[in-house]
């Protein structure tokens, strides 16, 4: 059975040498929201960059059944859509509306067609109304909004999100994981904040050393006190036996 996202036996090197993936096997299954956690330099960033076809090694990655290659970039990016570790490198038009509308024009939508994807994808984001603003004047989680809104005007099917809940407040992490889920999308999420992780993941994947260490149900591998002390990384408090929040 077709999967959202197939990797096999993936491992990369950067220039000087240094393995920064090594025999990555991992699937991710059609609506699933899979959380990559991990300390820092584990390999989560470049894992996404993997499957988005930024880097490439040797093994096999596939998305939506279409095995990744030089030749067909460009169909599987029309399929999966990469929201970057910072929103402004996703944020460079003078308008929002012209920042969302980028990859509509590029898909050679006619400019209908480009109005209703960008206004759908505000609307999902909750920026309704903001499309004549220009990006820099908008918050930082009006920002990771927006950024998410350039990725949702191409329709994919799969979005790769890169550390997205960083240098927000937890007012602004709230609405994060409150748009998040109501995405219809599958989602990969690249994050060191396990509390975040816990919040918007049914499945989770720990990689450390450039390695998938454990993967399974969110709750399962999270709430493993052993695995996760034995990486760097803690217990998310949901999943702390008799911990409720205030």
């Amino acid at each position: 059975m077709v999967k959202a996202i197939e990797v096999e036996n993936f491992s990369y090197r950067y220039p000087d040498g240094t393995v920064a993936l090594n025999d990555i096997t991992l699937n991710v299954e059609y609506g699933e929201r899979l959380a990559l956690i991990g300390p820092n330099g584990a390999g989560k960033s470049t894992l996404l960059l993997a499957i988005t076809g930024f880097v490439r090694g040797t093994g096999r990655v596939v998305v939506d059944g279409l095995e990744l290659t030089k030749g067909n970039l460009k169909q599987v990016r029309s399929r999966i859509g990469c929201c970057l570790e910072n929103p402004e490198d996703q944020l460079f038009m003078p308008t929002l509306f012209d920042d969302v509308a980028f990859g509509p024009l590029n898909m050679g939508l006619d400019s209908q067609q480009v109005k209703e994807r960008v206004n759908l994808a505000l609307s999902e984001v909750g920026l309704s109304g903001m499309a004549e603003r220009a990006p820099h004047h908008l918050s930082a989680g009006q920002k990771r909004a927006a950024a998410i809104a350039t990725v949702l005007s191409m329709s994919p099917k799969i979005i790769t999100l890169d550390e997205p809940d960083g240098s927000l407040d937890p007012r602004n992490r709230d609405s994060l994981v409150k748009l998040l889920a109501g995405l219809s999308q599958t989602l990969v999420i690249a994050t060191c904040d396990m509390d975040f992780a816990a919040a918007v993941a049914d499945k989770a994947a720990v990689i450390d050393g450039g390695r998938v260490i454990a993967a399974g149900p969110a709750k399962k591998i999270m709430s493993d006190s052993k695995l996760m002390t034995s990486h760097g990384l803690e217990v998310p408090r949901k999943f702390i036996n008799g911990w409720s929040p205030a």
